[in-house]
């Protein structure tokens, strides 16, 4: 009913640039906050970074200053803007939406759902 379709990862130099992109598709009401996740081998997935519906957003501090989150939500779709990428940005990226679907006429739920995940590969 609900899927996400990311794209735009790849291998990139240290200090290149990338640009992940997350597009939401189906039977959506609304959604809330959009937010990216990383998972580097032999650890655990990890917030990157976040942003509401009012867009208020918020970076791990790794980060910070260097990746930016945005949203068109007319797209139903969220991006993250990475520069002066580092080897230990290597990860797998995520992305989450929180989406509000409608079940029946005055009924709806609000759940995540995830993308399938894009390789993020930070070497010279």
């Amino acid at each position: 009913q609900v899927q996400l379709v990311e794209s735009g990862g790849g291998l990139v130099q240290p200090g290149g640039s990338l640009r992940l992109s997350c597009a939401a598709s189906g039977s959506i009401f609304s959604i809330n906050a959009m937010g990216w996740y990383r998972q580097a081998p032999g650890k655990q997935r990890e917030l990157v970074a976040t942003i509401t519906s009012s867009g208020i957003t918020n970076y791990t501090d790794s980060v910070k200053g260097r990746f930016t989150i945005s949203r068109d939500n007319a797209k139903n779709t969220v991006y993250l803007q990475m520069d002066s990428l580092k080897p230990e940005d290597t990860a797998v990226y995520y992305c989450n939406q929180e989406i509000r679907i409608r079940l029946r006429s005055n009924t709806f739920i609000l759940r995540p759902y995830w993308g399938q995940g894009t390789q993020v590969t930070v070497s010279s």
